[in-house]
């Protein structure tokens, strides 16, 4: 299973955890960031508890909107609501002696938390529609990356509930604080990637690649890595990785090209500049030979008469000889 790969000594004490919990028939929280892995870390919950041979069922509250999730989790009779034209099972009843994974479990109402309280407390809940009670012999694993304590503080959450569900609390460690376990993750999506592109080189990253990866922060976690090591896979065609690309949002076209003809570049009037650099060298030869004109010609190498011509071109002020 993917998020059982790692070595870090955060991850380790995370599974040992997790393993402790799936021996105790109770509801456990799985709480983390996006990507970080929660769903698999429930799966394998589920597989180590005493219920493993019994359904995991899965509902993802943020897929639902919130008028469905009651409907979806207890079931509905025929007659119900408009479009209720037979009666249905809930995920609870399809979960009878296994486990209900409830994703994003902030998001169901307080009129389903309600209801779902009753279940945790006495195992028992009915359908849409119906006053007949069911029988609810299932665990609750519940996961979230919102503030469940401050949803109840917001008033957002029951605390009742909150109470019952936070028998275990396990928080799944970022992918960030688990060190040499990115390179490993990173070698085990490239090889599974590497099978899939059919690639006849086993693909390895430079150790310049490996250093960014290990200094990036990972906010998208373990799912963000899977996504930036399979694009370069396949980029690469095998062999060593030399490049990764962190931001495939980045706009290659975010600056308008030049649509005109570039325009040269101004450098001024010819005959300025003449005139100023000869003024420039005229003034500084007469500055070494304090004020000499005969040696100033000498120095740069013209005529005396060429000198004197140049002193008038300029209003050169010297009176020296």
């Amino acid at each position: 299973m993917e998020t059982a790969i790692g070595n870090s000594e955060v991850f380790l004490d995370f599974q040992k955890r997790l393993a402790n919990a799936a021996q105790v028939n109770r509801s456990v929280l799985i709480l983390g960031e996006r990507g970080s892995g929660k769903e698999m870390a429930a799966r394998r919950l589920h597989y180590l508890s005493s219920r493993w041979a019994g359904n995991l069922v899965t509902l993802n509250c943020a897929t639902l909107s919130p008028s469905l999730i009651e409907s979806e989790l207890f079931g509905y009779e025929k007659g119900a609501f408009t479009g209720a034209t037979e009666s249905r099972k809930g995920r609870f009843e399809e979960a009878q002696g296994g486990t209900i994974f409830l994703d994003e479990i902030g998001l169901i109402p307080l009129n389903v938390q309600e209801k779902l309280l009753r279940v945790v407390e006495y195992g028992t809940f009915e359908r849409v529609g119906s006053s007949v009670t069911h029988e609810a012999d299932v665990r609750i694993i519940g996961a979230t990356n919102a503030d469940l304590v401050k949803m109840v503080e917001e008033g957002r959450f029951k605390a009742d509930l909150l109470d019952r569900l936070s028998f275990e609390v396990l928080y799944i460690p970022p992918l960030r604080y688990r060190g040499g376990d990115i390179l490993e993750l990173a070698n085990f999506f490239a090889q599974k990637m590497a099978m899939e592109c059919n690639l006849e080189q086993v693909p390895y990253f430079s150790a310049d690649v490996q250093d960014i990866m290990l200094r990036y922060r990972w906010p998208g976690n373990v799912r963000e890595l899977k996504n930036t090591v399979e694009r370069a896979v396949y980029q690469s065609g095998g062999g060593e990785i030399t490049s990764i690309e962190l931001d495939p949002f980045r706009n290659p076209f975010k600056e308008d090209p030049i649509l005109e003809e570039k325009q040269p570049e101004n450098l001024g009037n010819f005959e300025t500049a003449r005139s100023n650099l000869e003024k420039s060298y005229l003034e500084r030869a007469l500055s070494i030979t304090s004020g000499n004109r005969r040696k100033a010609a000498q120095l740069l190498n013209i005529s005396y008469d060429q000198l004197r011509g140049l002193i008038k071109k300029h209003i050169i002020d010297n009176s020296a000889s």
